[in-house]
């Protein structure tokens, strides 16, 4: 159970699935239902501190590689296209319900990257991020139950 948890909270880590992937694989292999819930929500929650630091710090140095920058101006030009409109509009109500759509493409990774995109202060964006992670990880984790209820 211990290695499945490591692995459901990994996943809520990876930018490949975050909670949204973590949960389904934590509940799938046994872990308990509330356990894995706390996990791989305070698993989600970690990126955003890290992303900030990476985009702030790390990211200045990165850029100057041709190869690194053609791929984050790539990046940053689909964040302000598919989300930027709308946590422009709305701002922190915004930035919440894009976090929280449990669809591939949203998500705190790009939470993060818009936070940096449009100089959103981030105490803000953290809060705005966190409850963004909370929401989608209650909807996948109740999804999850219902589908496993019925399967079962």
């Amino acid at each position: 159970m211990l290695k499945d948890l490591i692995i459901a909270a990994l996943w809520s880590i990876s930018p490949l699935g975050e909670a949204k992937v973590g949960i389904p694989y934590g509940l799938l292999h046994g872990v308990n239902i509330y356990l894995v819930l706390a996990v791989c929500f305070a698993a989600n929650v970690l990126v955003f501190p890290i992303m900030m630091f990476f985009l702030n710090t790390v990211n200045r140095y990165l850029l100057k590689w041709h190869f690194y920058k053609r791929n984050a101006l790539f990046v940053a030009r689909r964040a302000k296209t598919g989300s930027g409109d709308k946590i422009k509009k709305y701002g922190f109500y915004g930035l919440i319900f894009f976090v929280m759509l449990p669809v591939p493409g949203t998500g705190v990774y790009a939470g993060s990257i818009a936070t940096y995109l449009f100089k959103i202060e981030q105490k803000k964006a953290f809060l705005a991020n966190t409850i963004g992670i909370f929401l989608s990880s209650l909807i996948v984790w109740g999804t999850t139950l219902l589908t496993m209820k019925g399967m079962g």
